[in-house]
């Protein structure tokens, strides 16, 4: 469920589906028959495992500093269904909201499609009206039969495949890159992440058959972390940034702001504008992205890692940022998740988890996942927004973790 978008619906009439339906033929009919706002949009699409989110608000940051106007669409949501679809940072209001629920009620599109597929229109339409210059578009799951597979980009991006959604994209890395390289478009670049080998040859070979453009990390361009600065290095362009600072922290960090910065020469190129080292030193220092190792109160951290590599990647982050610091983790995960693994990352760094329900259709029980722990120190809270805010007084680092889900939920929470 998104939240605040079933008010929407009801209020006008409009039916979606919940469900995940893999697949572009009605999304395809449904933009038909709004005369398909996608291809107003200059799009860049982004699909991949872990670092999606990171590396458009990078990409989003930097083109913001170039003076173009940004949309974003992405999930899940941070609070509501309003922060998924963003102009220059700023949600979409109530009132656009019902503006376009308006158009959709009349459009003969009520039962026909997913939430997803009902947003990814929405989104479409929003942008269109507002005349955007630039559109950052996030799959949902996957790539290939993925609602948002609809469009021609200037440029595609996949920053990472790993397992995970393995119900509906299959069991094998293969079969994930599969999907995640069905973004990639004839003739228009695609931006990668360090793949493994066996995710590399399939999304080359996708590459190669339509003869789109490869610009890897670490083979084409790269980046170096001295001290507390990056340095980016572009060899097909004989470019060289240094003095890169983040608030975004970790290594992965590090390569998302470079893919994110490889993008950005593609996307200046395309509109003609001349690239600007200060302003993208300015870009990669603002860019910040809320549930990933994000402190929300003081030695309290949101940090959305719900599968294996990304509970890899916040293993590394807390052992590079706190590495004398004792830690605990409140978690909350989809029983479709690789649970067993993620727990067994996470207790490299902590012997003390703390266990949530949270409502979610998909969410496995507390119990449960305290059963598969092998933590010396389980519990299973019952107000986890009262412990959360009473662990800002404790000298010890309180990571809310496993879910962007769970996230939301706590976040809306607190703030009440």
């Amino acid at each position: 469920m998104i939240p605040k978008l079933d008010d929407y619906k009801r209020k006008w009439n409009v039916e979606s589906d919940l469900s995940i339906k893999p697949g572009l033929e009605a999304i395809k009919a449904a933009l038909t028959a709004l005369h398909h706002p996608q291809d107003q949009l200059q799009v860049v699409h982004i699909a991949g495992t872990n670092g999606k989110g990171s590396t458009l608000t990078f990409i989003e940051q930097i083109a913001k500093n170039h003076g173009l106007t940004v949309g974003k669409f992405m999930s899940p949501c941070i609070v509501d269904v309003h922060d998924q679809i963003q102009i220059n940072g700023e949600p979409i209001t109530n009132k656009e909201m019902d503006k376009i629920f308006q158009q959709l009620s009349l459009s003969g599109l009520s039962g026909k499609l997913t939430d997803f597929e009902l947003l990814t229109c929405i989104a479409f339409l929003y942008f269109a009206k507002k005349k955007v210059d630039l559109v950052l578009l996030e799959a949902g799951m996957g790539g290939r039969e993925d609602s948002t597979n609809v469009v021609t980009p200037l440029l595609s991006i996949i920053p990472s495949i790993a397992l995970d959604h393995t119900k509906f994209l299959g069991p094998t890395i293969q079969s994930i890159a599969k999907h995640k390289a069905g973004i990639i478009k004839q003739s228009r670049p695609v931006v990668i992440g360090r793949l493994s080998e066996e995710a590399l040859i399939v999304v080359k070979n996708e590459a190669e058959n339509k003869s789109a453009p490869v610009l890897a990390l670490g083979e084409h361009f790269d980046v170096a972390t001295v001290g507390e600065e990056d340095v980016y290095r572009n060899k097909e362009q004989g470019l060289e940034i240094p003095h890169l600072t983040r608030l975004l922290p970790g290594k992965h960090q590090a390569d998302n702001m470079a893919l994110a910065i490889t993008a950005f020469i593609k996307i200046a190129q395309h509109f003609r504008i001349p690239l600007e080292i200060g302003k993208i030193q300015q870009g990669v220092k603002s860019a910040q992205l809320p549930g990933r190792f994000e402190e929300v109160m003081p030695n309290v951290y949101f940090d959305g890692a719900h599968n294996p590599a990304s509970a890899n990647a916040l293993v590394q982050t807390i052992r590079s940022q706190f590495p004398n610091d004792p830690v605990r983790f409140v978690i909350g995960m989809l029983a479709d998740k690789d649970v067993d693994s993620v727990l067994q990352l996470l207790e490299q760094v902590s012997d003390e988890f703390y266990f949530v329900d949270f409502p979610n259709e998909r969410a496995m029980k507390a119990e449960d996942i305290c059963k598969l722990s092998n933590a010396s120190k389980k519990v299973i809270l019952t107000d986890p927004v009262s412990f959360i805010q009473n662990a800002t007084n404790e000298p010890i680092k309180t990571f809310v973790t496993g879910s962007l889900y769970l996230l939301g939920i706590i976040r809306e929470l607190l703030t009440r």
